[in-house]
């Protein structure tokens, strides 16, 4: 079958083994995509035979009306994804209540089936060792158990992954929660951050405002040396303050 897709790859050091000959592909996203954006690709490049701005509006409400059903416990099937709501926490007796402070509602998204026939046309293109090794492979809110997912303020995260330790004397260095929507930084305090090695650093999350945040880890470190300048890994997953 003939390829219509490349997806690019860097390897990384995988830190979430003891093997020090192991890596792990991570996709080199050029950046991630609105509706807006897709609705306008499906006019310019898909030829759809509606302007981009009726389509996103229609595909808004479409979202909308498929999370309040969602909240009302349907699952959903679009052929494309599946999602459906479920329910986090232990449950220590038969009559035992929902109680919010020890259980959790979410949503789990999946590939549909048409998604997956599309994987058929994908070829990867694996583009080496990356340069820094710098990254963040997986982050644990400390207070849920949740993993790349749920970040709690005023609670401990921890950041697992690859050259991360906090070295060096450049201004630039630390971990910062960077708002989805506008683009606020919130850099971690010194004082906040409990242990500081190369694969994993716990920090206390900042008095976040409930939104939508990315984790970036700015460091000098390197096996055996301190670089002259900063490197920056950015978490490629969004981490959500309810």
């Amino acid at each position: 079958m003939a390829t219509l897709h490349t997806i690019k790859a860097h390897l990384y050091n995988n830190a979430l083994t003891e093997d020090p000959n192991d890596y792990i592909a991570r996709v080199s996203a050029e950046r991630s995509l609105s509706i807006k954006d897709i609705c306008e690709s499906a006019v310019t490049r898909g030829g759809a035979d509606v302007s981009a701005a009726t389509m996103e509006h229609a595909t808004s409400l479409f979202f909308k009306e498929m999370g309040y059903r969602l909240c009302d416990g349907f699952g959903v099937n679009t052929g494309w994804f599946n999602a459906a709501p479920h329910i986090k926490g232990v449950f220590n007796s038969p009559t035992e209540h929902f109680d919010p402070a020890k259980h959790r509602v979410l949503f789990e998204i999946q590939q549909g089936a048409e998604l997956r026939k599309e994987l058929d046309w994908v070829q990867v293109d694996i583009l080496g060792v990356a340069e820094t090794g710098l990254y963040i492979a997986q982050v644990t809110d400390v207070k849920t158990s949740s993993v790349n997912d749920v970040i709690t303020p005023n609670y401990t995260l921890k950041i697992s992954g690859y050259k991360l330790k906090i070295v060096g004397d450049n201004s630039a260095n630390g971990i910062y929660f960077v708002a989805e929507v506008g683009g606020a930084r919130t850099k971690v305090d010194a004082s906040d951050i409990v242990v500081n090695n190369p694969s994993e650093i716990i920090v206390m999350v900042p008095a976040l405002a409930a939104g939508e945040y990315k984790v970036e880890v700015t460091t000098q470190y390197s096996v055996g040396t301190v670089l002259k300048e900063p490197r920056t890994t950015i978490f490629d997953k969004i981490l959500t303050v309810q």
